[in-house]
């Protein structure tokens, strides 16, 4: 999803909307979770919209209600 207001977000600002600690951030992007992101010289950054298309996912499907 390609928004035109799209822009870079540190992880502490990804950290602060879904409201945990940096640290989970950093433990999901060695385990190869969480959000997609960029590796910017020693920083890493996310796109506002990965983020968000992120989040969308996070949500069971009718799908997996229903079979659970």
């Amino acid at each position: 999803m390609k928004m035109a207001t799209d822009y870079w977000l540190s992880r502490q600002e990804v950290a602060d909307r879904l409201k945990l600690p940096a640290k989970t951030l950093t433990q999901w992007a060695f385990l190869g979770k969480g959000p997609r992101y960029a590796k910017m010289g020693k920083f890493c950054r996310y796109k506002l919209s990965d983020v968000i298309a992120w989040e969308e996912e996070q949500f069971p499907r009718r799908a997996e209600l229903v079979n659970d």
